[in-house]
């Protein structure tokens, strides 16, 4: 199977030439993914940064081309992958238009920029995929929700979900899920965290050294996580396998029930999709 992706993945892109702008934090990721997958080589890949010392550093790493000049970077490309930051998306957008073509496609991760903002700054029926993928993906266990533009085809989703099934998960919304995506998925490895610290935190009150209690907490999120994606089962079912009669465990989540966990986190990510709303207007 894993041979027949791959196969499947250098046809989608064969022959293509993909331009990065923005090679950083998940710039990077996808750059990485895409050359150790084999789907490009270096010679058909580039990428832009925004400060010049950051010229030297990433070529070094990626030992492909990479410059300041968008416009020349947009112009020899097949596939843009634009990772800039949000408020930077319009005059990046702007500033290469005039050497866009049909046949191109651009895929975005810039968070809470709709497709149609992004078709109109590009002035022409250029076919763009909107990403919202989240920080988990530079270890390949990334969780990525993928959504078309107006002008967007099925080949060109098919491409951009090659493209981040190569560092974790995907699943193909419509674009007015995006905002709850970004505030679920995208935020959501921040909540993770700070439920791992806290779990950490309680192994050292009972005694346990830190390095283990965060490793014992990590791997344990970990199972649990895998658990729900590998069973299909629901978690509610789950948690009642481990909460035996009279048992150290309902004691615990009686706790958490009394501390308000679950309506937190559910307020934490409504919270997060309002913000997500608010900073698309922004733009």
């Amino acid at each position: 199977m894993a041979n027949a992706t791959a196969v499947s993945n250098s046809t989608l892109f064969s022959g293509k030439r993909v331009a990065v702008l923005g090679a950083g934090k998940m710039g990077g990721i996808i750059l990485r993914a895409l050359l150790n997958e084999g789907m490009i080589t270096p010679d058909r890949a580039c990428a832009t940064v925004l400060y010049p010392h950051e010229v030297e550093t990433v070529t070094k790493n990626f030992k492909i081309r990479v410059g300041q000049d968008n416009v020349a970077a947009v112009r020899d490309a097949d596939i843009v992958l634009l990772a800039v930051k949000p408020q930077q998306v319009k005059e990046v957008l702007e500033s290469v238009r005039g050497v866009v073509r049909p046949d191109q496609l651009f895929i975005s991760v810039a968070a809470s920029v709709p497709t149609a903002f992004m078709e109109k700054a590009l002035a022409a029926k250029v076919p763009v995929v909107r990403v919202m993928p989240n920080t988990p993906a530079f270890v390949r266990k990334g969780m990525s929700a993928i959504c078309r533009g107006a002008f967007a085809e099925d080949q060109h989703l098919a491409i951009a979900k090659a493209l981040f099934d190569s560092v974790g998960r995907t699943v193909i919304v419509d674009e007015k899920h995006m905002d709850a995506v970004t505030g679920l998925s995208s935020s959501g490895p921040a909540y993770i965290y700070i439920i791992i610290e806290s779990l950490a935190e309680a192994g050292v009150k009972v005694g346990l050294p830190r390095d283990m209690a965060t490793l014992l907490a990590a791997q344990t999120t970990m199972g649990a996580a895998s658990m729900v994606l590998e069973t299909g089962d629901h978690p509610a079912l789950l948690k009642d396998a481990v909460t035996t009669p009279a048992g150290c465990t309902i004691d615990g989540i009686l706790e958490l029930e009394e501390g308000k966990l679950r309506v937190t986190l559910i307020k934490a990510v409504v919270k997060a999709v309002s913000r997500a709303k608010e900073l698309m207007f922004s733009h």
